[in-house]
């Protein structure tokens, strides 16, 4: 994705992010290295400086799980940042491959389809739209009616995001943090390799978020939308993982009973009834 060492950069970017502060290393007057220094996350570590730049420079690539353990422990990394590096290290020991998506199962398709009242969506790892029931699919359609199928590439590259998301940065943040967890565990991944690359050329910030490794995968959060049908709406999601295809998520929008989003959800209903059942996004070849 970023290189042929994504552990090693891992490890460095959460290092320069790492104050000394929060490492419990006492400290004074001015550091030339932002965040932690090699030999200071080495000591924390119980390894050699030698055998941790190793690590950052790609030159070591097999880590145990106790010292990876000990780097997160270092690090200061919560649950799913230390999840994130224990699968970049298996990865580098190249025994994880995974590779593309597959279809949603007919089951999943006919549940969702039931749910009238209740935006949801199916995503891979890439953050792909694989499906949508009518309120999903009505509810993002101003990027899914442009043909784009894919969250990140629509927060970072349509101008429309900026206007559809009131919150902007953070769902850009939120987002982008989603796509490290979900691809963390991928190699020779063409496509997730081709959309880094792009959003890294035609993106600045995209580029500048993407170079902190922050590693947050969608769980449940309130999210705030601009819709151009039906106005404002505050809707939270959950996201939860398809047992048959671990690689897709089902995410599940609810308002609050009794809000104007509710009202407004309603609304958007009365526009989603007009739409095909189920169709897989365009361009989305499963």
């Amino acid at each position: 994705m970023d290189s042929a060492n994504p552990l090693g950069e891992f490890l460095r970017a959460r290092r320069e992010l790492t104050s000394p502060d929060r490492a419990g290393q006492p400290w004074s007057g001015r550091r030339r290295t932002p965040g932690l220094r090699r030999e200071e996350v080495a000591q924390l570590s119980g390894v050699s400086t030698d055998y941790y730049a190793r690590l950052e420079q790609g030159r070591e690539k097999h880590p145990s799980a106790q010292v990876v353990h000990a780097l997160a422990r270092a690090l200061g990394l919560d649950t799913e940042e230390t999840a994130h590096l224990h699968q970049l290290a298996r990865t580098a020991r190249g025994t994880v491959r995974r590779g593309g998506g597959v279809s949603v199962g007919p089951s999943l398709l006919r549940l969702m389809d039931g749910w009238h009242h209740t935006p949801a969506l199916i995503l891979d790892h890439r953050l792909d739209v694989l499906a949508g029931n009518r309120l999903g699919r009505a509810l993002f359609a101003g990027m899914l009616d442009q043909g784009e199928t894919n969250l990140v590439r629509f927060t970072f590259l349509n101008p429309d995001a900026r206007n559809f998301y009131p919150d902007w940065d953070r769902v850009a943040k939120s987002g982008l943090a989603a796509l490290r967890a979900g691809g963390g565990d991928l190699v020779n991944d063409r496509r997730l390799t081709e959309l880094v690359g792009e959003l890294s050329l035609k993106s600045p910030e995209f580029r500048a978020l993407w170079a902190r490794h922050d590693v947050r995968g969608k769980a449940h959060e309130a999210k705030a939308f601009h819709h151009h049908q039906v106005g404002e709406l505050t809707l939270a999601y959950d996201s939860f993982t398809v047992d048959s295809a671990p690689d897709q998520q089902l995410i599940v929008y609810q308002a609050e009973p009794g809000s104007a989003s509710q009202q407004a959800l309603a609304l958007l209903g009365t526009v989603a009834a007009d739409l095909p059942i189920l169709p897989t996004p365009a361009g989305y070849v499963t």
